[in-house]
Formats: C-alpha cells, structure tokens, sequence
C-alpha cells in the first residue's frame, strides 16, 4: 500500500496492531482486508490507510478519520463486525487497538531525486 494523502490536523488515527496465527491456512484474510479497506474508503469521516505486514506475522494498518464518532460508526459497521469476529476466531494470535489525536504532522518526500 502506498502512504496516506497527506492531511491537515487535527485528525484521529486507529492503530491495529496484530500477529497472525501461524496455523491460518484460510485463503480469504487477504480478501477480507482489502474488503475492509474499500468498505472504510466509503464510510463518513475516512480520510485514508496505510498497511504493512512482516514475514513473521506481525500487521500495523493506520487509518485515519476525522472524528470520534466516525471511528465509532465504522466499528459499528456490520460487515465489520463480521470480520472483527473471524479475526478472534481465526486470523490473530494477538491484536491491539490504539486511537490516537493527531495534532501535527509533517512529511518529506523525494520528487526526481531532489528534496
């Protein structure tokens, strides 16, 4: 995945931080979080995603909404309450949650080599 847009704070970021169980042998985690990602793109308040995950198992997707209520709205989302529970059930070993307020960022980037 490719970074966020950049955004202007305040703004909220969910940190889900997981391992995934090394006897999964199903084939549809990674159809469901890419399901999960375009459900959240249409969901109010969503501002964008970044995901990574490790050859060892362990995942940090960041999403990014504008408010608490948002974040709230989107936990509530059945089809992603579904997947909440096939995570429990099946995909993680071990997971956290963490809502954080973002009130500064800043990013650099690299356009044709240059700063």
């Amino acid at each position: 995945m490719a970074f966020a847009p950049h955004l202007t704070p305040p703004y909220y970021a969910v940190i889900f931080t997981s391992t995934r169980r090394a006897d999964d042998t199903s084939d549809t985690y990674g159809a469901t979080a890419d399901r999960m990602v375009a459900l959240a793109s249409q969901q109010p308040g969503f501002l964008g995603v970044e995901s990574a995950r490790g050859a060892d198992g362990l995942g940090i997707t960041v999403s990014y909404w504008r408010t608490l209520d948002d974040i709230a709205a989107w936990k509530a989302v059945g089809e992603h309450l579904t997947a909440q529970r096939r995570g429990r059930e099946a995909w993680y070993d071990h997971y956290a949650v963490r809502i954080a307020k973002v009130e500064r960022a800043y990013d650099m980037g690299r356009r044709g080599g240059k700063l």
